[in-house]
């Protein structure tokens, strides 16, 4: 048996393990699938550091997958399926994945992006995508019985930098090779910060290929939590579940408290909730009204947590202590020394802003994978690192945010990065200069916003913003292109050709407090 799946496949055969639309998966399947996936895996010659890449949405086979290549030390690169080819093709080639796992409904994307690649499977779930193995095939030609040597494999993760190009994050202590038992021991330490109970079950409504996503239902999976799953969010079928599946612990973006809060009176009113212990938000900065309407809602079982995928989960806030210190994001962890500091270099004073920087008290560290230059870049000489976010601390030790040092912009909570937006508007001919930002949406927290001057001779129109706007779109996934577009007569820039964007972000965020 997989050594993680044992207590479970033994305890609780017959009980789902993961559920999602198509089915249930018992936890003597999912144990026995993962068996000979992790044959399977092996049998193409993958060892320990191998990567594996994983392009899918929320289904039954991406867990699968995860769990054989986490017991057999592989790297599995959980991909964005909104990207286009080449940015899959990229992250492919980056990360050097040896075998790509793709659902039908981006086929065709998939084989764009891999083809001539030097790839030892190309296999496809659901339904079949031309030149790529059926998934169900390729399990099958595992052999039955548990994997020897079991070793903690890990996932990447994919996060865009401020060059435009998708960065791979690895941590150096949880590399491929790591005892098992360490997977484990994560997964307790996290469960009880995050007060996911014993025996609990996760609701997973957000894509898995985020870490947040990630930690709260796979990790927890391995403690013994079921997860049910859906490919997408809808606000009224999520309190259905809850209440159907005896939901504990899910995991939620402010854009979907809102959804949530916009249904009809008489959809919350049938709406029970009592087996929830835990609803976390983070990713993307909450709306105060919109998180005390939660509160008041679901009671106080509404926590938060500041986080990235570069530097995991760094502080955490109960729903009672954010109603006596609206605003924060909480005390930081045991795990992570947080430090904010002056421009200078030194300490800031309680309630002086500073950039945040990070430390793991482990003795871990942050890279990114390839680039010594990217990962020198986030560190200091004394290595502390930093995501570029602003804050203070107040008297008592409380974060909070107040500004990002980089562009970053935060959608729905995803992650979306200027400059590559930037990069490909600046090749259309009627593109003089242009500059990326977010600005404030009640919804998302933020959308991309694109100021652009135009060619000599060219006319600023509404129809030109449209046409720039599907010239993003043939290039990049659709969420990143600019939901409107600024024509500027000239950009302000310095004469070495610095750009000023807060100049034009600034009056966009005039009147708000938070500027993140």
């Amino acid at each position: 048996m997989a050594e993680l799946l044992r207590p479970y496949a033994a305890a609780q055969p017959d009980e789902p393990a993961i559920t999602d639309e198509r089915g249930a998966t018992s936890w003597r399947e999912l144990n026995g699938r993962t068996d000979r996936l992790a044959g399977a895996l092996r049998g193409l010659g993958l060892g320990t550091g191998d990567a594996i890449a994983i392009h899918s949405g929320n289904r039954r086979e991406h867990f699968e997958l995860m769990c054989a290549a986490g017991h057999i030390g592989l790297r599995y690169v959980l991909v964005n399926w909104h990207w286009t080819a080449q940015e899959l093709r990229y992250v492919l080639e980056d990360a050097g994945a040896k075998a790509l796992f793709s659902e039908d409904a981006f086929g065709d994307v998939a084989r764009e992006a891999s083809e001539g690649l030097d790839l030892r499977a190309r296999v496809a779930l659901g339904d079949g995508v031309e030149g790529f193995a059926p998934y169900e095939e390729f399990l099958a030609s595992g052999p039955e019985g548990e994997p020897d040597g079991q070793v903690m494999g890990f996932p990447m993760f994919y996060t865009s930098g401020t060059t435009g190009r998708p960065k791979g994050v690895n941590r150096k202590l949880v590399a491929a090779g790591a005892p098992i038992e360490t997977a484990k021991l994560v997964g307790d330490v996290f469960a009880e910060i995050l007060l996911i109970p014993e025996g609990g079950r996760t609701l997973l409504v957000g894509p898995v290929y985020h870490s947040a996503q990630w930690l709260w239902s796979y990790v927890f999976l391995l403690g013994g939590r079921p997860v049910v799953m859906r490919r997408g969010f809808d606000p009224a079928e999520t309190l259905r579940l809850i209440d159907e599946h005896g939901i504990t612990n899910v995991h939620l973006v402010p854009t979907q408290f809102v959804r949530l809060l916009r249904l009809d009176e008489a959809a919350r009113a049938a709406f029970d909730g009592s087996s929830l212990r835990a609803v976390w938000h983070g990713a993307a900065p909450c709306s105060p009204e919109i998180k005390r309407r939660m509160i008041d809602w679901l009671g106080p079982v509404v926590h938060e947590y500041y986080g990235s995928t570069e530097a995991s989960v760094n502080s955490v806030i109960t729903a009672a202590e954010w109603l006596e210190r609206p605003g924060s994001v909480g005390r930081p962890l045991p795990t992570t020394e947080v430090r904010i500091l002056r421009e200078d270099g030194g300490p800031a004073a309680p309630g002086e802003r500073g950039q945040i920087w990070f430390r793991y008290t482990s003795g871990d560290d942050v890279e990114y994978w390839g680039d010594e230059e990217k990962t020198a870049s986030v560190h200091r000489a004394d290595g502390l690192f930093t995501t570029g976010d602003i804050g203070y601390f107040d008297e008592d030790g409380y974060l909070f945010l107040a500004d990002r040092a980089i562009d970053m912009i935060i959608s729905g909570g995803v992650n979306i990065y200027p400059a590559e937006i930037e990069g490909v508007l600046i090749t259309h001919p009627a593109v003089r200069d242009v500059a990326v930002f977010g600005v404030p949406d009640e919804e998302f927290g933020e959308q991309v916003k694109a100021a652009v001057e135009p060619a000599e001779g060219v006319r600023p129109a509404p129809e030109l913003a449209d046409e720039l706007i599907a010239h993003v779109r043939s290039s990049l996934a659709g969420y990143k292109a600019p939901r409107s577009i600024d024509f500027v007569a000239e950009m302000p820039r310095t004469p070495t050709g610095k750009l000023y964007k807060r100049l034009l972000k600034d009056p966009y965020w005039q009147d708000r407090a938070q500027r993140i």
